[in-house]
């Protein structure tokens, strides 16, 4: 399984290297922190193979950014996972980059700030994280060859409960303006959420509090597998909030893969096949916006 896991990411081209130094998304201090720290490297988990990174106690979020050598126009601001007090920027960040690179879009993969105390919900902070990111590529588009209407979102795992938030929020800034770029629109043109973590309330059989599908949200695909721990309902029932709408969506729901697993293969699963559907639904909407 090592060298096929190998052959796969080498053949995907899934060590992607950033551009530029990292980025960061703050022009000072982030909103309530007292300190600037990029974060502390973990060791990573044995089984993962070939190892990934685990950054810690990140209080100066930072992106890099991954151009595309045939840009389209597009671009996606990557949610890594993590469980909110990690983030985990190569295996569900950089990795995902290679295929779309390869369809011409250019990625920008955020190191959002950290749970780093028992009292923090977790998702507040990448929230804010996140809006300030998309407001910076947008005000930037020019910069990096981007269209300001191909601007997307996509989140894994913590990462994709912070994205379905951030969808919910209908363009609401989650934190007090603090300059010009704030005044950039910062909602999503396209959104793609991989294995959103836990945004199903069991209890109440409905979307946790704070998700919610507006009628203003963007076009979205969606992958989950029916054995995650992370209930697929989360992702069935967006999806549903999608559809009532007429908002163009597209649900994989594999029968196995589990959670965590990027663009990886695993053993005796499909779920690698995720990104090729993922490249052809996005290549079909950029292909649809270039026509209007």
């Amino acid at each position: 399984m090592k060298l096929i896991l190998t052959i796969f990411l080498i053949a995907f081209g899934s060590f992607v290297r950033a551009d530029d130094s990292p980025l960061d998304v703050w022009p000072d201090l982030a909103p309530g922190e007292t300190t600037r720290s990029t974060g502390e490297k973990k060791p990573s988990p044995a089984k993962q193979d070939p190892p990934i990174t685990l950054m810690t106690k990140v209080t100066q979020p930072t992106f890099t950014v991954h151009a595309a050598e045939d840009p389209n126009g597009a671009g996606v601001v990557i949610l890594p996972g993590g469980g909110f007090s990690r983030v985990v920027p190569d295996l569900e960040g950089s990795e995902a980059a290679a295929f779309l690179n390869r369809i011409g879009v250019t990625v920008f993969v955020l190191s959002y700030r950290t749970k780093n105390s028992p009292d923090e919900s977790g998702w507040e902070k990448p929230l804010q994280d996140a809006q300030r990111t998309l407001a910076i590529v947008r005000s930037r588009a020019a910069e990096w060859k981007l269209d300001k209407d191909k601007i997307g979102l996509l989140g894994f795992s913590a990462g994709g409960n912070v994205a379905a938030r951030l969808l919910s929020a209908e363009g609401v800034l989650a934190y007090e303006s603090v300059d010009d770029i704030d005044s950039t629109p910062h909602r999503p043109d396209f959104s793609i959420l991989i294995y959103p973590w836990s945004i199903y309330d069991a209890e109440k059989d409905s979307l946790i509090d704070g998700v919610s599908v507006p009628e203003s949200c963007p076009p979205t695909f969606i992958v989950h597998t029916d054995d995650d721990k992370s209930s697929s309902l989360g992702s069935v029932l967006f999806y549903a909030g999608l559809k009532k709408f007429g908002i163009p969506a597209e649900l994989h729901v594999y029968g196995n893969g589990g959670h965590g697993y990027g663009v990886r293969p695993r053993e005796s699963s499909e779920i690698s096949s995720w990104p090729g559907h993922a490249a052809h639904w996005l290549s079909r909407w950029v292909e649809q916006q270039s026509q209007k």
